[in-house]
């Protein structure tokens, strides 16, 4: 694990779920953490954390990821403290409200492409030349196997995760040239706060994070395209 130690980590949606267990697993690593969430509280749940883990440094900031300005002033003091990202991992990401198409609130479709797609492009475009400068980086998008299979009632969801899905394959073609690595990551059923019932039967978030640690710790020779990972339960493929 000690390869990751020092290495600038950015990562989106830390505060719960997979992005808290994320953090966790990096800090194990002696990584230097920059994290976001919209909780100041959460958020400093999980900071208090990571330092007793073994985080080799923490810079940490609670905004919205759908603003855009916040999330490029966070790339902008977080590696001026940090040093320059070594890896980038997108995680934030909401659905707040299941519907069929023919009634899914507009307003909440804008929220779900902010979030789930626009607001990873902005962090991707805010890192790129900085990674570009340092001779390259890792991006990891988490996505999810809703794009795997047609499930009635997330097509908001569905729909902006798959946008996300389609800039990043051909973000992967464009930044191998600078040497950087773009790996999707398409997480099944997980037992996270994201869902309204716990699902003992699904997933532990731990279980995903250790599936992306696991790339990360890849040498330089080999890019992992996509992750997908399911519980056994699970038989939406």
């Amino acid at each position: 694990m000690k390869n990751l130690a020092g290495k600038t980590v950015l990562l989106s949606g830390a505060t719960s779920g997979i992005g808290r267990a994320l953090a966790l697993q990096l800090a194990r690593a002696e990584a230097s953490l920059a994290l976001c969430g919209r909780s100041k509280e959460k958020l400093a749940e999980v900071v208090h954390c990571c330092r007793d883990s073994g985080a080799a440094a923490i810079f940490a900031q609670a905004f919205d990821a759908t603003d855009n300005d916040a999330v490029r002033q966070f790339v902008r003091e977080a590696t001026a403290t940090l040093g320059s990202p070594a890896i980038l991992i997108n995680n934030a990401g909401a659905n707040p409200g299941k519907a069929p198409v023919a009634t899914q609130h507009i307003a909440e479709l804008d929220y779900m492409w902010a979030l789930n797609c626009r607001a990873p492009w902005v962090f991707t475009q805010a890192c790129h030349p900085l990674m570009v400068a340092a001779g390259g980086g890792h991006v990891v998008n988490i996505l999810s196997t809703t794009l795997r299979f047609a499930n009635e009632t997330v097509a908001g969801y569905t729909a902006t995760k798959a946008a996300c899905e389609a800039w990043t394959n051909i973000y992967r073609k464009e930044a191998r040239r600078e040497n950087i690595r773009v790996t999707a990551v398409y997480p099944g059923g997980t037992d996270t706060p994201f869902r309204t019932l716990e699902r003992p039967d699904y997933m532990r978030p731990e279980t995903v994070a250790e599936a992306v640690f696991q790339t990360l710790l890849l040498p330089a020779d080999a890019t992992v395209h996509e992750i997908v990972l399911r519980p056994a339960v699970e038989e939406n493929f």
